[in-house]
């Protein structure tokens, strides 16, 4: 491997001679100059420089000002600051000007080899690292996963399996991240047991985690009131692992207070959890409460229609005596966003304001049907990369930037996440049966029931019943369902892309946060 080759522009390059012989022992090519103009010109002259050390106070050409000239001939290159200012306001400017670091004279050799490493070999050494962290967490990870974890542990064994996702991505540890792919694997498959043992108990309200249809009431409402404008923002299909990625641009404008989970209500689908959510209701009680606002997989028409109506009559019920003001607003289309956009402060004039964003949720249904997604989002790192990208140049990030300028309660949330499927499950059906790839709700299904939670009494999951004889099925782990006719080419066309109805630690366990302007 060819040296590396510094470039260091200093007026007083002599007395870093020691540094200089240093740097050659340890295998560094170091060419020298002692102004900015020649730094400049050695730039334009040499394109294999790989760092520039640069003094802060040249004469002539300040170290600043060939900071700039340097950024503009190649904006990606490596520069350290050495100076003898200490001033804030000349680190500030520094620093905004994208140095990679910067040292104080006088400086040391072993001040200047750890730069060099923490430049150099950074990625390396914390892929390394990185690496053997996981090795090391890899067994402890394992036997918790077959443990019988209670429904807070799984949670937090969720959240672990994250942090690593998230590690591994940064570090580009492709091997580790394959081993903790197959460990995820393991962890959906004891928590779709767990999930089986304990769904309808939960329903039935014993010792249940907080779920869809009690979420407002436990997480939001409690925060709603006349001091200060509540925000929440509802996006559809995002999962945590998607939360935990667009969570440092939020946390540059707002603090976060807490960070809770909620367990989605199955079908782990928007029909059901998130009507569920704003009528503060299971789906059979909301049919039977409001029929008209209710429809059925089979149904014709939007199953979201009503959404706002339902809060409304949840607002009515739990917050009557408080007098709120309070708004919704669907964003379904880029052109609502925009308009969103434009009338983002008339959001603080209310009590409490309801977004709901549907793009990550057209995001996993555009990628199984666009091959320039499914190429752009291949996986599950690219998959978090894209949701990075969207939220960055959104007009919801546009909007929140817009009401942080006013202090104020910001609720993040979802309705459920969604899991990227590779398992086809055969199953048959009459022609009335639901079509959902993770769920069923039909007559005499046939399925195999190892890859399946079904729920024949649909009462007892609090479900509507279109039919005497409709029973509900739930596909465990990454399972997707397939009929028998056109089975290969539904299972090429389906395979590897992102579903949601199911029972998965992605689908079922989301994030609810609350952040408060800073």
């Amino acid at each position: 491997m060819d040296a590396i080759k510094i470039l260091w522009a200093d007026d007083e390059i002599d007395l870093f001679k020691p540094q200089m012989l240093f740097l050659k022992k340890k295998g560094y090519e170091v060419i020298t100059v002692t102004n900015g103009h020649d730094a400049l010109e050695e730039m334009e002259n040499d394109k294999h420089v790989d760092i520039v050390f640069l003094d802060e106070s040249m004469p002539g050409l300040t170290g600043l000002e060939t900071l700039s000239r340097i950024k503009a001939l190649q904006p990606s290159i490596p520069v350290v600051m050495i100076t003898k200012n200490e001033a804030e306001d000349v680190m500030e400017e520094a620093i905004g000007s994208q140095i990679t670091d910067y040292l104080i004279k006088p400086v040391n050799p072993s001040q200047i080899l750890l730069t060099l490493k923490k430049i150099v070999d950074e990625k390396r050494l914390v892929r390394e690292k990185t690496t053997s962290d996981y090795q090391q967490d890899f067994r402890q990870l394992l036997m918790q996963i077959n443990s019988g974890l209670d429904k807070e542990e799984w949670v937090d064994m969720y959240k672990k399996i994250i942090n690593w996702e998230l590690k591994l991505d940064e570090s580009n540890s492709d091997q580790m991240g394959e081993i903790l792919a197959v460990q995820k694997r393991e962890a959906n498959a004891e928590f779709s047991k767990y999930i089986e043992r304990n769904y309808l108990d939960w329903v039935a309200e014993k010792d249940a985690p907080i779920m869809s249809h009690n979420l407002m009431r436990e997480k939001v409402f409690p925060h709603v009131n006349k001091e200060r404008p509540t925000v929440m923002v509802l996006l559809d299909n995002m999962r945590f692992d998607q939360w935990k990625v667009i969570e440092p641009y939020l946390s540059q404008l707002y603090r976060v207070e807490e960070e809770d989970y909620f367990y989605s209500i199955l079908p782990t689908a928007t029909q059901y959890s998130r009507n569920a959510i704003f009528a503060g209701m299971w789906p059979a009680e909301i049919e039977k409460h409001y029929k008209q606002w209710w429809l059925n997989d089979a149904d014709e028409g939007g199953k979201n229609n009503h959404e706002a109506d339902l809060l409304g009559k949840q607002i009515e019920r739990l917050l009557r005596n408080r007098d709120i003001k309070w708004d919704y607003t669907k964003v379904t289309r880029t052109n609502f966003a925009r308009q969103m956009q434009d009338r983002a402060l008339d959001f603080l004039n209310n009590d409490f304001s309801v977004i709901v964003y549907n793009f990550i949720d057209m995001l996993s249904h555009a990628r199984t049907e666009m091959e320039v997604l499914k190429e752009l989002a291949g996986d599950e790192k690219a998959y978090r990369s894209l949701t990075r990208s969207w939220f960055e140049n959104s007009p919801l990030w546009a909007t929140l930037r817009r009401l942080a300028e006013r202090d104020i309660t910001l609720i993040v949330t979802t309705d459920h996440g969604t899991i990227r499927v590779n398992t086809p499950s055969r199953v048959v059906g009459d022609r009335d049966t639901s079509t959902n790839l993770r769920y069923k709700l039909g007559r005499n299904l046939q399925y195999e029931e190892k890859d399946v939670l079904e729920v024949r009494e649909p009462k007892e999951a609090k479900l509507p019943r279109p039919n005497l004889s409709s029973s509900f099925i739930f596909a465990k782990e990454d399972k997707f369902f397939l009929y028998p006719n056109s089975y290969n080419y539904y299972n090429n066309y389906y395979r590897d892309t992102f579903q949601h109805g199911g029972i998965s630690l992605e689908e079922i366990v989301c994030p609810v946060v609350r952040l408060r302007t800073r």
